[in-house]
């Protein structure tokens, strides 16, 4: 059973249909890539599986049950675009505000905080710290409740590389102890380090595939040429 069926999901904003027809499957405890050019409609998809975003028609269910029900508010971890923190207060004090929110104590306060390597950070206001810190700790307020789905877009905009690493590595670490996730990006580069692939152009899929896989289906080694191959091939 799928983590995440979506079945001719479409979205309208501002009069213009930003998913048409979008039909696509998320596997459980694997990490899946969604990636595609800025306006393809990733963030659109994943406001629609987190619950948030009105639909104009469609189906989406998540964990078995359908999207934004309030049985999965403890279930699901979502990380924005933007750091969705207070600036004003500390790292430890923003955690502590979201896990008191969620009913947890404070061993799932420092966990969060570790798993994003901010401890020696932890007493500082959000404010002064890096764009890239304030990322870390909306990931960390994701990770609070230990969620069976993490949703996460485009985690490592603005990361240095040896970051990056870190949370993928953490990516997968959450993925072989049962969790899902689903993590947007526009950096093809990132392609090769997830177990599956949603390419998105203009609201339609082009691929559900491994990376092997899609190497396979276009010739190519290549992820970016691949890409390219699709995009040329749907025309």
């Amino acid at each position: 059973m799928p983590a995440v069926e979506v079945n001719g999901l479409r979205v309208a904003r501002g009069g213009k249909l930003v998913l048409p027809d979008l039909s696509c499957r998320i596997p459980a405890a694997v990490v899946t890539g969604l990636l595609g050019p800025s306006g393809s409609g990733k963030s659109t998809l994943i406001r629609s599986i987190v619950g948030v975003q009105q639909v104009a028609g469609g189906a989406v269910e998540v964990l078995g049950q359908p999207a934004g029900s309030p049985r999965l508010r403890s279930r699901v971890g979502y990380m924005t675009q933007a750091p969705s923190v207070y600036g004003d207060l500390t790292v430890r004090e923003n955690l502590r505000f979201f896990a008191r929110v969620l009913g947890l104590g404070a061993d799932a306060v420092e966990r969060a905080i570790s798993s994003v390597s901010l401890l020696d950070d932890a007493d500082r206001v959000v404010d002064r710290l890096s764009g890239g810190q304030r990322a870390r700790v909306s990931l960390a307020s994701a990770l609070l409740g230990e969620p069976d789905l993490l949703v996460l877009d485009e985690p490592t905009v603005g990361l240095d590389p040896v970051l990056r690493r870190d949370l993928w590595e953490l990516f997968h670490e959450l993925a072989a102890n049962g969790r899902t996730l689903l993590v947007s990006s526009h950096v093809m580069d990132e392609a090769d380090r997830c177990d599956t692939l949603l390419l998105l152009r203009e609201g339609r899929l082009l691929a559900a595939a491994t990376p092997a896989g899609l190497r396979a289906q276009t010739g190519e080694d290549d992820l970016d040429t691949a890409f390219l191959r699709l995009v040329e091939g749907a025309r």
